[in-house]
């Protein structure tokens, strides 16, 4: 079995392995550049499994960055029956789409 963790960015939690490619939340780090991610819930490596509390201490995850691109459009739209309100909202989501390079373990 390969190392798994669970790191929390942006408000959210990701089940991680090394290789993966995932998309988050926006970061600042420039394509090309390299992220570390030390808000490490979990740390699961053969049959030992580290459950911090919060974070495991020590532990980190080094990912790349690869791209910074938007989400697809998420549109709201507000309506009032019979009082001929309608309003149409839309959103597209900032993300960064990482690749994980290693899983380091803590102490």
């Amino acid at each position: 079995m390969a190392t798994v963790a669970v790191i929390r960015t942006g408000g959210k939690q990701y089940k991680v392995r090394e290789g993966e490619t995932l998309e988050i939340e926006r970061l600042s780090a420039e394509p090309g550049s390299s992220a570390e991610f030390a808000d490490v819930l979990l740390l699961a490596q053969d049959s030992k499994v580290q459950v911090g509390k919060p974070t495991v201490s020590g532990a980190k995850v080094v990912a790349e960055v690869v791209a910074h691109d938007r989400a697809p459009k998420v549109v709201a739209f507000k309506y009032r029956r019979r009082e001929g309100y309608h309003r149409t909202v839309g959103h597209r989501q900032a993300r960064t789409r990482i690749k994980i390079k290693t899983i380091q373990a803590g102490k």
